[in-house]
């Protein structure tokens, strides 16, 4: 029987056009050959993405992923035995990176009122409980929760790191995948780069991973934004840490400018898949059934709330064994006590997900 493997997150397995010869070419030209470190990465490199952005060069520094992106800010901000707040339901990777850091990892729940939202009692009383706090982590938009942050959360966010000395760090790369622009910001006063409007010290990462859908290429970055005296100290101090590794290729990062420039189309055609399945999803599943389709508004994936008569890795045991279909658990996520949900992928071919997302309504 064939596997309908519903995890899936990698966008170079999924059956998209790739520009495979431009790809090669770009990688092959630049001056490369001749070893130039720079621990805050080539400048041409970042000039290529301040000019995307909207960043100052001076602002940016490069890592090979957002993984390291994530070490190098926790190693600036944190000492062993110090601890970072981020809301739940979150992606399970951040708690072993701030694990491997020797700092603790404390969550919050976030509120669901028909949409995730920030619960600022919660985070007060995390922060109440926590002295050792250093940041405040978001993910913007949310994985797996597909939550855009809003101006409001933005403001009760900073306000608070500010009164008590902390940074805020927000992972921003799945910010190129909304599913519906005008909807998602109409009205909703979305933040699309916490570290341009932060009152606060702050880092926002991205990268080509998913900006480009090229993750093998090895090629991330943190904005830094703030208050001026604050941001200069803290890349100064940045810059020292990363001369350490010097981690990031020269030639991706002499290729960065065309990269960008190929990864348009590319973004292109992962977006309209993963359009065309969330509208399916909403179509076929909705929020009147058996079945919810939580309210979300980007990235890759999408949680859908069942009922409450199996836990949810019993339920993706019992859906793996008896139709094939590989999903998340929610509990993988820290979804609320209580709740059933599995995460399905949108980067899967339209096929693919139909007939996992038929299988999970059959079984329920």
């Amino acid at each position: 029987m064939r596997l309908f493997d519903l995890t899936c997150a990698n966008p170079t397995t999924v059956g998209l056009a790739y520009p495979e010869a431009e790809l090669r070419d770009a990688l092959a030209e630049g001056d490369w050959l001749r070893h130039q470190p720079d621990p805050r990465g080539l400048h041409s490199a970042r000039a290529a993405i301040a000019d995307r952005t909207g960043a100052a060069v001076d602002d940016l520094l490069l890592t090979a992923s957002t993984s390291e992106a994530y070490a190098l800010l926790l190693k600036l901000l944190c000492d062993p035995g110090d601890a970072v707040l981020a809301p739940t339901p979150a992606y399970p990777l951040l708690e072993h990176l701030v694990a491997l850091e020797g700092v603790e990892l404390v969550p919050f729940p976030l509120a669901w009122e028909g949409r995730w939202q920030l619960d600022v009692d919660a985070l007060d009383h995390a922060l109440a409980r926590t002295p050792r706090a250093r940041a405040l982590l978001v993910v913007n938009p949310g994985n797996p929760t597909g939550t855009l942050l809003r101006a409001s959360e933005l403001a009760q966010l900073g306000e608070r790191a500010a009164a008590r000395g902390l940074a805020l760090i927000s992972d921003e790369v799945f910010g190129a995948y909304v599913w519906d622009d005008g909807a998602a910001s109409s009205g909703t006063e979305r933040i699309g780069c916490v570290a341009a409007d932060a009152p606060c010290l702050a880092f926002s990462l991205d990268g080509l991973s998913k900006r480009c859908g090229l993750p093998q290429l090895k090629l991330s970055w943190i904005r830094a934004g703030g208050p001026l005296l604050a941001r200069r100290a803290a890349l100064a101090q940045l810059e020292l840490i990363a001369d350490a590794y010097l981690s990031v290729g020269a030639p991706v990062m002499a290729a960065t400018g065309r990269l960008l420039d190929l990864g348009d189309g590319i973004r292109a055609n992962i977006l309209a898949r993963v359009r065309a399945n969330r509208a399916w999803l909403a179509q076929h599943v909705g929020t009147g059934g058996a079945a919810t389709l939580l309210t979300a508004e980007g990235g890759w994936c999408q949680a859908l709330r069942l009922p409450a008569t199996l836990a949810d890795d019993e339920f993706a045991l019992e859906l793996l064994a008896a139709h094939n279909v590989l999903v998340h658990p929610g509990y993988l996520f820290d979804f609320p006590d209580g709740w059933t949900c599995v995460v399905v992928s949108l980067l899967v071919p339209e096929h693919e997900l139909r007939a996992g997302v038929e299988a999970i309504l059959s079984l329920i």
